[in-house]
């Protein structure tokens, strides 16, 4: 008989708790940091948010980027943005200018055709300054809805206790995506706000299911410390937990190392999300909700020891 493939073992006894202080601070150091390079030196906006036109260049053979920077300026559309990508052919072209579709696309086309005969436009995106400052408000409202939702979905369904560490922690998750976006210069388009609303949901997910736990271990172990208790409830939940990360980041890799420029920083904030998220329910989560819930949660139980072990 095959036994079924256990990524960790049944009766673990880590005690995570006792690195609560640590993971706090090194989230909010983290945190704090990517506040910073928000401001200083900025992310990396697209089209999407800036205006402009955007595009997408197969070469006939590898240019230098100089050269092709010098071409573009001769269009007068503004200041003119390179990105090499996918192979030396491949060129990202980015114009501080709008213009009219038509207009935009007949003088690229010509340009191309005189300087570098065999090109290949493959992708021209205009986006006017109106349209993107409407998608930028519009990212940000959906990011903000989407915390208030998630804050009064756990208010109603747990303590007021456990709102409060998912929010918070979401909050700690969002932002080092920001600084994540910052460091690596990926490029912030509608597809990351779509990347960060749907870590969001599974972020939310994973907390759930440990503050599930830990609802179900307070009513079956009355007379045990919060601080065991959490421990216990997250050994509970780490094969599930183990497995479900693994399982979505097998399926996002492909899309990272194959997926092409347009996929390729959306599957990027995915991986780094779902880490980030994954050990935020254990390091970040659980340790708001032992400081926030250690006298409302268990009143009645004084914690005078460090626990010897956590039972299975």
């Amino acid at each position: 008989m095959i036994r079924p493939l256990r990524l960790v073992p049944p009766d673990t006894h880590i005690r995570f708790m006792r690195g609560r202080f640590a993971g706090l601070i090194v989230s909010a150091v983290l945190s704090i940091a990517s506040v910073v390079l928000f401001f200083y030196p900025g992310l990396n906006y697209s089209i999407d948010f800036e205006g402009g036109i955007v595009v997408e260049l197969r070469l006939p053979a590898p240019q230098d980027l100089g050269a092709i920077r010098e071409a573009f300026g001769t269009l007068g559309l503004g200041e003119v943005k390179l990105q090499q990508f996918g192979t030396p052919r491949d060129v990202l072209a980015k114009l501080g200018r709008q213009a009219g579709d038509d207009r935009a696309r007949n003088a690229i086309a010509a340009m191309l055709a005189a300087k570098f005969p065999g090109s290949e436009i493959r992708r021209l995106e205009v986006v006017g300054a109106r349209v993107s400052d409407e998608l930028f408000r519009n990212g940000l409202l959906a990011t903000s809805l989407s915390l208030l939702a998630v804050l009064i979905y756990i208010w109603f369904r747990f303590d007021w206790q456990f709102g409060v560490g998912v929010v918070s922690t979401l909050l700690l998750d969002v932002t080092k995506t920001v600084g994540f976006l910052a460091v690596t210069r990926l490029q912030v388009d509608l597809n990351s706000v779509a990347a960060i609303l749907l870590l969001v949901g599974y972020s939310v997910t994973d907390k759930v299911v440990v503050y599930d736990r830990i609802r179900e271990n307070l009513r079956k172990y009355k007379a045990m410390p919060l601080r065991e208790l959490i421990d216990l409830s997250i050994n509970q939940t780490l094969g599930r937990t183990v497995a479900t990360s693994l399982t979505v980041l097998l399926s996002i890799l492909p899309l990272a190392a194959i997926g092409g420029e347009a996929i390729r920083g959306f599957a990027l904030i995915i991986i780094f999300g779902i880490v980030v998220g994954t050990s935020s329910s254990i390091f970040i989560a659980s340790p708001i909700l032992l400081f926030l819930g250690q006298k409302r949660l268990r009143p009645a139980v004084v914690e005078t020891r460090e626990p010897a072990s956590v039972a299975g």
